[in-house]
């Protein structure tokens, strides 16, 4: 693990477990993960947070890692490499295991989706294209216009890596246990 983090309590990992698998597998058949989804996972983080560390307590955990959740994922948001589902389904993760692991949950998403985007990219033989649209995230003024000049080298459901990331990371940590 990157961080030493603590170790969430049990009713916590079968309930994230849960919900990142729906919101997988919605992703994978609509492209899409529903809002319903992603109010009801946050609505029950915060019940559960507050079941287990009290009132004050279990709402400024349930905040503090939905905050972390969706700053960390935010940015490529705005520069339109994700969708907003995928920013707020890692909010409401991080709204469940708390900051520290909502870290480790991006880092391992990221490593996961960055090999299966590279792979696909292989597959579908567009290095270029995918290179040039990293180059205008990083730099528009490298492709004369930023986002908008973007072509598309396909999509993917990328609420499968956040559902891998965050499936690793806590089994890992229940590991640790």
């Amino acid at each position: 693990m990157l961080i030493a983090a603590t170790a969430p309590l049990p009713p916590i990992i079968p309930c994230v477990i849960a919900l990142v698998i729906a919101a997988a597998s919605t992703d994978i058949q609509c492209r899409r993960i529903p809002n319903v989804l992603v109010g009801a996972g946050l609505l029950g983080a915060l019940l559960v947070q507050c079941w287990l560390q009290g009132f004050a307590g279990g709402v400024g955990a349930w905040l503090a890692g939905a905050v972390v959740g969706l700053l960390l994922f935010l940015p490529l948001y705005l520069l339109h490499g994700m969708a907003a589902g995928d920013v707020k389904l890692l909010a409401m993760v991080g709204a469940w295991i708390g900051p520290l692991l909502v870290f480790e949950a991006a880092l391992a998403t990221c490593l996961i989706g960055g090999v299966w985007l590279l792979a696909l990219t292989a597959r579908r033989r567009q290095f270029r294209k995918a290179l040039g649209n990293v180059l205008s995230l990083v730099h528009p003024a490298m492709r004369g216009g930023g986002a908008a000049s973007i072509e598309s080298v396909g999509s993917v459901p990328y609420g499968v890596a956040i559902a891998t990331g965050t499936v690793v990371v806590l089994l890992a940590t229940a590991a640790q246990l």
